[in-house]
Formats: structure tokens, sequence, C-alpha cells
């Protein structure tokens, strides 16, 4: 009886985290993050800055007009004035996309360099979060964008929030 209920709480368990199969290295292994395996590369560049990009399968009819993705930038900056140029001309290309709307609830962000808004993309409105981080000379970009409303559900949403923060709580460290 004791083993039956073991085996059901670790299913359960299992069932409630992201499954992590692809280990990524970045920066000459100074950035390091795992995604779910379930998602696609489908971008990398080498150099400065490096650039992984990802897939996030949308199994619904809403991902004929979007496509929901994550990716990993690691530019070389120097020092923290680099950092925060860095940040503020990614948060200017933001601010310069069709339909850009800052969310003002950020409860769930972790600081000053988290920004959370939405804007158009094909006509869909996207629900964007990015987290920055400067770390050994290197400034780290985390983009997570997935259509604000999606017929896949709050299920796929929240796996792929889920997902997302993961990878945010990794390259925090």
């Amino acid at each position: 009886m004791y083993l039956s209920r073991l085996a059901l709480f670790a299913a359960a368990l299992l069932a409630s985290a992201p499954l992590f199969a692809t280990d990524v290295t970045m920066a000459g292994g100074s950035v390091s993050f795992s995604t779910p395996d379930h998602w696609i590369g489908i971008m990398e560049t080498q150099g400065d800055p490096e650039v992984r990009v990802f897939q996030v399968p949308d199994p619904s009819p809403t991902a004929r007009n979007t496509l929901a993705r994550v990716s990993v930038t690691v530019k070389q900056v120097g020092d923290l004035a680099g950092f925060q140029q860095y940040v503020a001309q990614s948060s200017t290309k933001a601010q310069g996309l069709p339909g850009y709307q800052p969310i003002r609830s950020v409860s769930n962000t972790g600081g000053p360099d988290d920004f959370l808004y939405t804007a158009r993309e094909a006509g869909t409105a996207m629900a964007y979060v990015e987290h920055y981080w400067f770390r050994d000379g290197h400034a780290i970009q985390l983009r997570c964008l997935r259509p604000a409303s999606t017929q896949a559900g709050v299920a796929w949403q929240a796996a792929f929030d889920r997902g997302c923060q993961a990878i945010a709580t990794r390259l925090g460290k």
C-alpha cells in the first residue's frame, strides 16, 4: 500500500513538472540551461552575440499565424554600464513593436531587468516575458513569447510559462 502511494505521488510529481531533455551550453560554458524535450531548436548562432531559439509547438489552429518561441541571447558587454546600455537598447526596440503595451502587473518577476508586455505579430497579440542578467562580462537575455490567447487553452499556456520560468530560474543562478 505504501509503495503504491509512493508510486502514485512520484507519477503525479513527474506529470506536473516539465521534463528536460536538451541541455544547452553557451558562452564557452559559462551559460547553461535545459529545455523541455518537446521544444524544437530552430536557430543557433555562434560568435557575439550568441543566440539559441526554440519553437514551442502549439497544437492548435492558432499556430498557423504565430510561432510560440523562446530565445536566449548572450552578448559580451564588458561592464555594468555596457549591460545597462544593452537592456535599454532592447527595451527601446521592444517599444517599437506594433501594438506594444507594457503590462503593469509584474508581481511574478524578479527585478528591474524583467519586462512583461504585449505586441502584435502577424496580426496576433503576443505575450512577451523578458529577463536580463549580467554575469562574467556578458549580458544574458531570455525572451519568451507566445500568443496572448490561443486555442490550445490555458493548460498549454501554463506549460509554456513553466518552461520559460524554469529556464529563468536556471539562468538567474
